[in-house]
């Protein structure tokens, strides 16, 4: 239990339903100073844990805190600066969904006598007739939640719940009212939580090994022409146009990134159209490996509409081809397979492939 409302309305139907429940919160930093004058929704603050404590006494149930900020900054906070400096844009909430929320929660919940897990995530887990379990988006797709839970397993899934899968916002805020519960009305968490006002390269310089952080380096175009100096490229990510310092007749945006040479390329869009991705470290949450090439839905990043594609597994890697070019795709970011609405799998971006080569990576 996070505190928000999402959290809380899934322990009130839980409560509801006749099960006997606990309430887990997970501590997983310390507040930074830049934070406790910020009117900026986030999570994962004192306030939180003082609102997850109030809902648990307002609905009847036990409520524990446990400390897990050595965890979320070894497998999570680390790791997203290391991605940063190395030239790739990192996903965080996938990393803390596989390494932190769900592993050691999981584990941790059924010491506790816990039979499941139940969680506030927008997704839904259905199960078929052989007793195999399916992860699918969450019915209000502008709330779904699915594409940053596509590492999680059979294992996982025949133990975890997730309630508001059918519902849409409006309607948790509503039940949460009915419910009584005082945070029925706070505002949703923003941006990534250990990130304070979105200023992710503080974490980075603060985080990421001192001798990995390189400083000035060159602004080339895909044909070595140099157009200027940047201040680290831990500071740009793959399709970004603003704030790039550099005057051109065209709109310039990054279309690469070199961690060796601490250079950033830059061109025009048209460059940035990939024809398809390779991915690596795959999981398949249907827990069956496509035999050969399979034809689905490809998300890219979070948002994302979502493109017809071919998909090859090759066992931990997968060859992607766009059915039409894709703009910015980035590699460090997840990409997930979809067959409707149900999630077969995904992986991480490990670079982009092109028709010509008209991008640096």
């Amino acid at each position: 239990m996070s505190g928000g409302v999402d959290s809380s309305v899934a322990a009130g139907l839980m409560v509801e339903a006749g099960y006997d429940v606990i309430g887990i919160t997970m501590k997983l930093r310390d507040t930074a100073p830049e934070e406790k004058h910020s009117t900026a929704a986030s999570c994962c603050s004192p306030s939180d844990l003082n609102d997850a404590r109030r809902v648990c006494d307002e609905l009847g149930i036990a409520h524990y805190i446990l400390d897990y900020r050595e965890v979320f900054r070894q497998t999570v906070i680390e790791p997203f600066a290391r991605d940063y400096v190395n030239g790739l844009t990192p996903n965080p909430c996938v990393q803390c969904n596989d390494h932190v929320k769900f592993a050691p929660l999981m584990e941790r919940a059924a010491q506790l006598g816990a039979d499941y897990l139940v969680t506030g995530h927008y997704a839904r887990i259905v199960k078929d007739e052989d007793g195999a379990f399916f992860l699918q988006r969450g019915v209000d797709h502008s709330k779904d939640q699915s594409y940053f839970l596509f590492g999680l397993g059979q294992a996982e899934l025949s133990r975890l719940m997730f309630p508001l899968g059918g519902m849409d916002k409006d309607e948790v805020r509503s039940r949460a009212k009915d419910m009584g519960i005082a945070t029925w009305d706070k505002p949703d968490s923003e941006d990534i939580c250990f990130v304070p006002n979105g200023d992710y390269t503080k974490i980075v310089e603060k985080f990421a090994e001192p001798e990995s952080v390189k400083g000035r380096g060159l602004v080339k175009t895909s044909d070595g022409e140099v157009l200027g100096e940047h201040d680290g490229i831990h500071r740009y990510t793959i399709g970004q146009r603003r704030g790039l310092g550099l005057t051109s007749s065209e709109r310039l945006y990054v279309t690469g990134l070199n961690a060796e040479t601490n250079e950033v390329y830059v061109g025009a869009r048209e460059s940035l159209r990939a024809s398809g991705l390779q991915a690596r470290d795959c999981s398949w949450a249907t827990g069956v490996v496509p035999d050969g090439s399979i034809t689905c839905s490809v998300c890219i990043r979070f948002r994302h509409p979502g493109v017809t594609a071919e998909v090859i597994a090759l066992g931990e890697r997968a060859i992607v081809r766009f059915e039409s070019p894709e703009v910015a795709v980035a590699p460090g970011q997840a990409v997930v397979f979809y067959k409707g609405d149900i999630v077969l799998g995904g992986g991480w971006i490990g670079e982009a492939t092109f028709p010509t080569a008209t991008a640096h990576a």
